[in-house]
């Protein structure tokens, strides 16, 4: 039987082979500069290797078995005297695969799901489409994941960043590199700037003291000596890791476009992550996969969520509120529910109070897990660092947000009918939204206040993950990249009108004059509904007339146009105007 099967296996694969078409080679684009991906929070595969065998087993994302493989390697603890969180078995070391030149690990979360795989794809839209244009993996195109728990200022993670961007670099022939970053990607390579921006500001007066070495016209020596200087004094401040990353980015980074980028925070969104967890996945395949109080409580020892807190210093349009509705009694000894609102600051004791019975079970002890202020302390630091960045000169920033979508801002819990009797029910409770335009997960006023010299902010719809397939983010990218070859194009508009010809005519015949008057255009906008099924749509006819009648010491005149418009293919649209008009003189 054994053999039998065998021989099947063997004619079909020799069948296939006679069959299989040669594909044909895709197209490649040598005169475009390297793009280097990088995700957002849960937008890398994560692997859980046990360290005494060195055997992986992929844990974020898998389809089968993902609750327990979750709880069991990805549930963690956070170390304060490090900034890192540890997953809570010691034998597991947590890593990101590099396959693909780190592509793999960014574009389908979990390869093995064949049904409803959308719903676990992050950058795999974005990288088809670019391989389209022109770009090749491991020469143009390549990906940078991270283990999303931890810091984004975590020194591993940006040493591991800054020898990517190295490699990156030499791999395309040393070519300066289009950064692209999605969500909290964006916090990461701010923070990579800004680190180097902070040292700089923190260190300058020392630096001065040391840089005015007396002598007018240094000699050789005297500059040497400078120079040990300087680098002994960063030495001492263990800040010279930091400096090196600051000429790496000015080095390696051409431009940086962040898409969808939390820059102050998400408050709504991040509220009830803490108090309720989150879900990945939206529809029937949550049912399938990781709960969402086992993420609730992952997140609760994540350095990266507290950073994603709303800012306290950022100058809301409306600021972001806790409310609660709870039961008083008045001085009478009356019952009344009120609706008690909290400022984000004030929000952190109701946090702190919601969640300080929370426990999770691991292997068979229970450990407590309340809100974790050792990491808001860490996350605000995290913050005041943020605020120091300043894009490196020649390096253009470029921001993309997404608009349109109710996004939650200020976070209510209980009714004026079922009042919350105890904040420790919170944890239990289905909250309820006021929201903001944005992107669904981010207020767009939050993406757009970078506090960065942008090129160019534009808000486009889209959802927050889905924005990654949006195929008008996809023309923005293609022209910012230099992957186009239309010079007209101006994505804060998204159109652009070319004249393709010109005429006008005029002439008299019999007392009357004639006008005649030939226009072309083609408009390219961002219309994906222009690609699909064009040669089955007709040319649309429009048509207009005006009269003027004239009095015995005036004109009469009258003018007909007809206006043409030819659909085409990518977004574009052909444009006829014919018109006359015709004048009697009195």
């Amino acid at each position: 039987m054994a053999v039998l099967l065998e021989e099947i296996v063997q004619s079909v694969e020799f069948w296939l082979k006679i069959l299989s078409k040669k594909k044909p080679q895709p197209y490649v684009n040598p005169d475009l500069d390297p793009v280097l991906l990088v995700p957002g929070i849960a937008g890398s595969i994560l692997q859980a290797v046990d360290d005494e065998n060195s055997k992986g087993n992929r844990v974020w994302v898998r389809f089968l078995g993902a609750d327990h493989e979750f709880r069991t390697k990805l549930w963690s603890r956070f170390d304060p005297s490090t900034g890192q969180t540890v997953s809570l078995d010691p034998k597991t070391s947590i890593n990101v695969p590099e396959d693909r030149y780190g592509l793999y690990a960014i574009d389908v979360l979990d390869p093995d799901l064949i049904v409803g795989r959308d719903c676990v794809c992050y950058f795999h839209e974005m990288i088809v489409e670019m391989l389209k244009w022109g770009f090749q993996e491991g020469e143009t195109l390549f990906g940078f994941g991270y283990d999303f728990r931890q810091s984004n200022r975590l020194q591993d993670t940006l040493e591991r960043f800054a020898a990517k961007l190295e490699a990156v670099y030499n791999a395309s022939g040393g070519k300066k590199i289009n950064l692209i970053s999605h969500s909290m990607g964006g916090l990461l390579v701010k923070c990579f700037m800004c680190l180097h921006s902070d040292v700089i500001n923190r260190l300058s007066p020392s630096l001065v003291i040391v840089l005015s070495f007396p002598a007018p016209h240094p000699t050789k020596i005297t500059k040497i000596v400078i120079y040990i200087a300087i680098w002994f004094f960063l030495l001492q401040c263990g800040n010279l890791k930091f400096i090196v990353f600051l000429q790496i980015f000015e080095k390696y980074v051409k431009n940086w476009i962040a898409i969808a980028a939390p820059f102050q925070g998400a408050p709504g969104y991040i509220n009830s992550a803490f108090l309720n967890g989150m879900s990945f996945v939206d529809g029937w395949q949550q049912n399938f996969f990781i709960s969402k109080w086992s993420m609730h409580q992952l997140l609760i020892e994540c350095p990266s969520i507290y950073e994603l807190m709303g800012s306290l210093n950022f100058d809301w349009q409306h600021d972001p509120r806790l409310e609660i509705w709870k039961e008083r009694q008045d001085s009478d000894g009356n019952s009344r529910v009120i609706l008690e609102s909290y400022s984000l600051k004030e929000s952190i004791e109701i946090l702190k109070e919601a969640l300080s019975s929370n426990t999770v079970n691991y292997d068979g002890n229970d450990l407590p897990l309340p809100f974790n202020l050792e990491i808001l302390k860490w996350a605000d630091e995290t913050c005041g660092i943020l605020s120091c960045a300043k894009v490196p000169p020649g390096v253009k920033f470029f921001n993309v947000y997404g608009i349109n979508l109710e996004t939650p801002h200020t976070v209510s819990y209980g009714s004026e009918d079922a009042p919350v009797k105890d904040l420790q029910e919170l944890r239990y409770l289905l909250a309820n939204y006021v929201c903001v335009d944005g992107d669904g997960t981010v207020p767009a006023e939050s993406a757009k206040a970078d506090g960065l010299e942008a090129e160019a902010r534009v808000g486009i719809p889209g959802e927050h993950r889905g924005i990654l397939c949006d195929h008008h983010l996809f023309r923005i990218l293609k022209h910012w990249l230099k992957a186009d070859s239309d010079p007209y194009y101006n994505p804060v508009n998204d159109y652009v009108i070319l004249p393709t010809e010109f005429e006008m005519e005029s002439h008299r015949e019999k007392g009357l004059q004639f006008t005649s008057l030939k226009e072309e255009w083609e408009i390219i906008s961002g219309d994906p509904d222009g690609d699909h099924n064009v040669a089955d749509k007709k040319p649309s006819v429009s048509s207009i007339s005006v009269s003027q009648a004239g009095s015995e010491k005036s004109a009469r005149a009258e003018a007909c146009a007809t206006l043409v418009v030819h659909p085409q293919s990518e977004g574009k649209q052909h444009v006829e105007l014919n018109a006359i008009s015709v004048s009697v003189d009195a």
